[in-house]
């Protein structure tokens, strides 16, 4: 199974909205096992990965809310389902905005149960692109709870609702 709806079809799908030149310095936030990370390298970019739980060659330990590169380090921040997983998607989503140069990009992919426009707006975003991709999310969702995949319980209760959003730091 892969660690986001549409796994790399949709993080090549990101890129390409996104419109980053070659070269561009990009964090994986949340990088798991390292698939998108890989993904970047062989795609021109400077990429560092970094997740609460690394699982792959490259990904280094990293608190989202917390991380120790310098204020304006990076062109792009990428990262699919992983920002709720901080358990402070506000917070994420402030560090996100503090680790990329002014005008740069955050892609993101995650499940939201607020809506994420005034999330994103608080934290210094205007969103340059957004598709909401909520059937997706729960197709994936799905299969994984019927794989023994996840853990029901592990979501807090109510709507949730998933999003594709590329934003540009204020």
């Amino acid at each position: 199974m892969n660690g986001h709806p549409g796994g790399e079809a949709h993080t090549l799908r990101m890129l390409e909205l996104a419109e980053l030149p070659r070269g561009a310095r990009v964090l994986d936030m949340g990088a798991g096992a390292g698939e998108a990370l890989r993904l970047l390298r062989e795609g021109g970019f400077d990429a560092a990965g970094v997740d609460l739980s690394p699982r792959g060659e490259g990904v280094e330990q990293g608190d989202f809310l917390h991380l120790s590169f310098p204020d304006g380090s990076f062109d792009a921040v990428l990262s699919q389902c992983a920002l709720f997983a901080s358990g402070d998607q506000p917070g994420a989503l402030r560090e996100s905005h503090r680790l990329l140069r002014p005008g740069g990009q955050l892609l993101l992919s995650d499940v939201f149960f607020e809506a994420p426009l005034p999330l994103l707006k608080a934290a210094g975003f205007t969103v340059l692109h957004r598709e909401d991709l909520t059937p997706q999310w729960r197709e994936y969702y799905l299969e994984a709870l019927w794989r023994e995949e996840t853990d029901c319980c592990a979501l807090p209760k109510g709507k949730c609702s998933y999003w594709l959003l590329i934003a540009e730091r204020r």
